[in-house]
């Protein structure tokens, strides 16, 4: 599932290969993608526009493209691509030597077009701050309060925008916390870890536009049958939190901890 690495990957390849070109055309190949558009004044709107500079909040993707935006969210299977064709492509960009391909199988998400940039700003009104921002203050600022999990409150996008599954998982993972721990009981130290974890998975993550299954990750280790923790050798515990598949070290998050 798209989180914040692969959005902000998929905001590269927009911006590398599409921006200030003309669109010379928008093929629309499934309008069950489209989100309160049809295909029709999409083509129309966009055909000799150029896209602007792309900005991402959260796991959200937003294409300027004159006085109108492009909104892009790629819920599970989503992805841009410039390259060869796949029958999952869903809307074609065509430019004079390329095409830019927004590509799904699932198609629980999609794309919008939006005025730019107060329909913008209305749709991402209800969004946390961006995961990238997320220093201790900040962390403190949001969780101050709350009494849910702290795994489901990672997840909430309007709590913090942009971490899914994958990243929470990780990042409870190298800040110690468990995932069901209230966040009612953290404190300054928590928040801290939270700060560094978050910052560390993040800038490792984005260089490669994905969270990388590597074995000295928590995520490397997931899926493996008895799969151990990379910092202490334990096997692996899995279950839910917060609705969500989730696994944690029972060793290093320990779940009666502060």
């Amino acid at each position: 599932m798209p989180e914040l690495p692969d959005v902000e990957g998929f905001r590269r390849v927009l911006a590398s290969h599409a921006v200030g070109r003309p669109i010379q055309r928008v093929e629309v190949r499934d309008q069950g993608v489209l989100r309160d558009v049809s295909a029709e004044r999409l083509s129309r709107t966009l055909t000799g526009r150029r896209f602007s500079e792309p900005r991402r909040h959260g796991k959200w993707l937003i294409a300027p493209a004159g006085p109108d935006a492009v909104v892009f969210h790629f819920g599970m299977t989503g992805s841009l691509q410039w390259g060869e064709p796949d029958r999952h492509d869903r809307v074609v960009f065509g430019f004079s030597d390329g095409e830019l391909r927004y590509r799904d199988m699932r198609k629980l998400q999609g794309l919008r077009l939006l005025d730019y940039p107060r329909g913008v700003e209305d749709l991402l009104a209800g969004l946390g701050p961006d995961a990238t921002e997320m220093t201790t203050k900040k962390w403190d600022e949001v969780l101050h309060g709350r009494r849910g999990q702290i795994k489901a409150t990672l997840v909430d996008q309007s709590v913090v925008a942009g971490i899914g599954n994958l990243l929470a998982d990780e990042i409870l993972w190298r800040a110690g916390l468990h995932p069901r721990v209230s966040c009612a009981r953290l404190g300054g130290h928590e928040f801290a870890g939270l700060a560094t974890a978050t910052r560390g998975v993040l800038r490792q993550s984005i260089k490669v536009g994905r969270v990388p299954p590597r074995k000295s990750w928590l995520t490397g280790r997931r899926d493996e049958p008895s799969g151990t923790c990379p910092r202490c050798g334990t096997v692996l515990a899995h279950g839910r939190a917060g609705g969500r598949g989730t696994t944690w070290c029972p060793r290093c998050q320990p779940e009666n901890r502060r």
